[in-house]
């Protein structure tokens, strides 16, 4: 992991100040690049102005995403189709903070506390109230459950979801990273740029941030390094 990250570092670095500065901007509710999870959640009335429904399979109401990454959505579904045969599904999308408050706490009382925030964002904490993340599904694995994973639909995604823009954000091995299970159905999209990097490297989301942060304070550093 960490010869992953100095690649990273170093490939951030040799990039001008302006873009690495243009990456950062991003990460602000405006752009697609912005942080949710139990340590940087989102505002109670945050919505984003741009949802419509992608015009896929299971498309509905509960399936809204931005404008950019329904776009997206519906070429990656259009993709699976015409490469493969596969006929993913959307099931769940955009959540506001109503409702993500309602299925914790429905959660909570299923299973306890302990074992609800493993598998469930408290209110605020989801990346769906962004408005960029989709859970998946495909036919004869409509459940929300790991074995979308070992589906030749399941596989794909996790193959190739990245060149529409997507990445696979919670992975087992980076439970302690993004403080949630392995969820193989759930996608983020964060552009294609980001998601090939993330995708090739091979690392979480958290990493990804932390990353672009360090490379635009350094290059500030550089900048008015012997100015004082």
């Amino acid at each position: 992991m960490l010869s992953k990250l100095l690649a990273l570092m170093l490939m951030l670095l040799s990039l001008s100040q302006s873009a690495v500065d243009s990456y950062v901007n991003e990460m602000n509710l405006g752009g697609y690049l912005f942080l949710v999870n139990r340590t940087y959640s989102v505002s109670s009335d945050y919505e984003p102005a741009d949802l419509t429904v992608p015009r896929v399979k299971g498309g509905g109401e509960n399936t809204m995403l931005r404008w950019e990454a329904a776009q997206a959505l519906e070429k990656m579904f259009q993709a699976a189709q015409e490469e493969k045969g596969y006929q993913l599904v959307a099931i769940s999308g955009y959540r506001s903070y109503g409702k993500q408050f309602l299925i914790h706490q429905r959660k909570v009382q299923n299973v306890g506390k302990k074992a609800a925030l493993r598998v469930s964002a408290p209110a605020g904490c989801s990346e769906h109230q962004l408005g960029l993340a989709m859970d998946l599904g495909c036919k004869g694995s409509m459940g929300l459950t790991e074995r979308f994973a070992k589906t030749p639909e399941g596989k794909w995604v996790s193959e190739n979801c990245h060149r529409f823009g997507f990445i696979i954000r919670y992975k087992a091995e980076w439970e302690e990273i993004t403080g949630y299970a392995y969820e193989p159905w759930h996608i983020r999209y964060v552009g294609v740029e980001h998601a090939t990097r993330i995708h090739q490297l091979d690392i979480p989301f958290e990493y990804y941030i932390a990353q672009l942060r360090q490379a635009q304070y350094a290059l500030v550093k550089e900048k008015y390094a012997g100015k004082e």
